[in-house]
C-alpha cells in the first residue's frame, strides 16, 4: 500500500490532523509542541515541509527549515517571537552556512516498518540538495540516534541541546551530498526540532 503514498507540501487544512500525529508521537515523552509553533516552522520555509497522503488520509509529515548548523528551533516558541536570537534571525531565511534543519518527521503509528520514513526523507534530501543546500540537521530524541545513523547522520557529541528535547536528546548532522544509507531498522525514530522533534521512524 505504501507505493500509493503521495507527499505533498502542507495545505491549511492539514493543521488539524499534524496537530495529532504531532501529540500522539510526543505528548507522553513531554515533547509536545502547541500547534502555532508547528505552523510558524512550516510558514518559516514552506518549500521543505511536506505531508504524506496516503490514500486521501494523512499518513505523516516532515517539517524543516534553514537554520545554522549547530543551531535549532526553540521548542518552546513559534518562528519569529523570541527576544531576536541567532537562531530566529536565520529561520526561514537564506542561511550562509546552507544547513537545512529536519525538526520533525512523524508517521502515523500503524503505518511505520514500510519505509513511509525512508520516503520522505529522500524527498527532502532531494528538496536540499535543488534548494543548493549542503548539510542536513536534526535533533535525535528518544534514544533514536541509532535510526538517523542508518540514515547517514553523524553524532556531535560536543552539542548538547537544551533539557526542553529530553535527556536523551542527540545533534546530528550529514551533508546533502553523497551520503550511503543503510536500510533502517524497523523501530521508531524520533526527533524533534531542537530535540528530534517529532522525527518518528519508520
Amino acid at each position: 500500500m505504501s507505493h500509493h503514498a503521495r507527499i505533498r507540501q502542507i495545505a491549511d487544512d492539514d493543521w488539524a490532523g499534524i496537530a495529532a500525529l504531532e501529540s500522539r508521537a510526543y505528548a507522553a515523552l513531554g515533547l509536545s509542541e502547541e500547534p502555532a509553533a508547528l505552523r510558524s516552522r512550516a510558514r518559516a520555509s514552506p518549500d521543505t515541509c511536506f505531508v504524506l497522503d496516503l490514500q486521501h488520509r494523512l499518513a505523516g509529515y516532515l517539517l524543516a527549515l534553514p537554520y545554522p548548523m549547530f543551531h535549532y528551533p526553540d521548542l518552546v516558541r513559534a518562528e519569529g517571537t523570541g527576544a531576536g536570537s541567532a537562531d530566529e534571525a536565520a529561520a526561514g531565511t537564506v542561511v550562509p552556512s546552507g544547513n537545512l534543519h529536519l525538526h520533525d518527521l512523524v508517521i502515523a503509528e500503524p503505518l511505520r516498518g514500510r519505509g513511509l520514513a525512508g520516503r520522505l526523507l529522500r524527498h527532502l534530501t532531494a528538496t536540499a540538495r535543488a534548494g543548493g543546500y549542503e548539510q542536513l540537521s536534526l535533533v535525535a530524541v528518544a534514544d533514536s540516534g541509532t535510526f538517523w545513523a542508518a540514515h547517514g547522520f553523524v553524532r556531535h557529541p560536543g552539542v548538547v541541546p537544551p533539557d526542553e528535547y529530553g535527556g536523551q536528546a542527540v545533534y546530528m548532522s550529514r551533508p546533502v551530498r553523497g551520503v550511503r544509507t543503510a536500510a533502517p531498522k524497523p523501530a521508531g525514530a524520533t526527533l524533534r526540532g531542537p530535540a528530534p522533534h517529532h522525527h518518528e521512524g519508520e
